[in-house]
């Protein structure tokens, strides 16, 4: 049996059918759902393995990237929610899907003295790029070895894939915060440079300004995962505008799929 994905599509999402092809060329299920079957009670997260909530701009970004669906997940599907991280299954936020889930308080989730979690609380958020425009270009990222999500371990090369997002800027609430999640190992990805090198901060191979090239994060169980750019974007080297093999993000997704075999 493939592994079944709920990809979780709001008005204005509009990278659900890439991550859907990702999934499936990864030997997963995926099943694209409106958050308004799941209001519905016409699907339940229960009822599949893994969690993916995909790029766009859910509902126009309104009231900022992702604060409208955090705010959905958090008022309508709390519980169940909460019910399925809790259970251990993999969450996966891309984009606009890591945006609502750090606003909405499972990423990075409770740290020791930086807040609960929640919404009201949360130690980090994603704002403006530092630059103040929107940013399309391709980015090189790196897994960090020692985050918690064991699973991202399986990836054993760099990830080139392209952003396009106007706030993908991570920052945290204090110093304090950021060691934090470096020392718990939360910190799931960083930019960095063609060579695996760290970025530095420099423009563009850090395209938004996140400290500490933080380009992903994950929470203390390692099962929810988000990070900004879109490695559903380069899964066949067609896709890749260096005409080079490797590096592309299907492995994310075969890892993601492979975790729940």
């Amino acid at each position: 049996m493939k592994p079944s994905i709920l990809i979780l599509h709001a008005s204005g999402t509009n990278r659900d059918q890439e991550a859907a092809r990702a999934c499936e060329l990864a030997g997963g299920a995926p099943e694209i759902v409106h958050i308004n079957q799941l209001r519905r009670g016409e699907r339940r997260f229960q009822d599949y393995q893994i969690l993916l909530l995909p790029g766009g701009f859910s509902y126009g970004d309104a009231l900022g990237a992702g604060t409208r669906l955090a705010l959905d997940l958090h008022v309508y599907f709390h519980d169940e929610l909460h019910a399925f991280v809790e259970s251990g299954k993999p969450v996966l936020g891309i984009c606009n899907g890591f945006q609502a889930l750090v606003k909405a308080g499972l990423l990075p989730g409770p740290l020791d003295g930086t807040g609960n979690g929640d919404m009201a609380t949360r130690p980090a958020t994603l704002t403006e790029n530092a630059r103040g425009h929107f940013e399309c270009r391709w980015v090189h990222l790196a897994v960090n070895p020692q985050a918690r999500a064991g699973w991202l371990a399986a990836l054993d090369e760099l990830i080139f894939c392209p952003v396009a997002h106007g706030e993908g800027n991570f920052q945290v609430k204090d110093e304090a915060t950021l060691a934090a999640l470096e020392a718990e190992g939360l910190v799931a990805f960083r930019y960095v440079d063609q060579g695996g090198q760290p970025a530095g901060g420099q423009y563009p191979l850090n395209p938004n300004g996140s400290v500490a090239d933080i380009a992903g994060i994950c929470n203390r169980a390692g099962n929810v995962v988000g990070l900004m750019p879109h490695p559903e974007d380069h899964l066949l080297p067609i896709q890749n505008p260096l005409g080079s093999p490797g590096r592309s993000g299907l492995a994310l997704f075969q890892a993601l799929v492979a975790s729940v075999q």
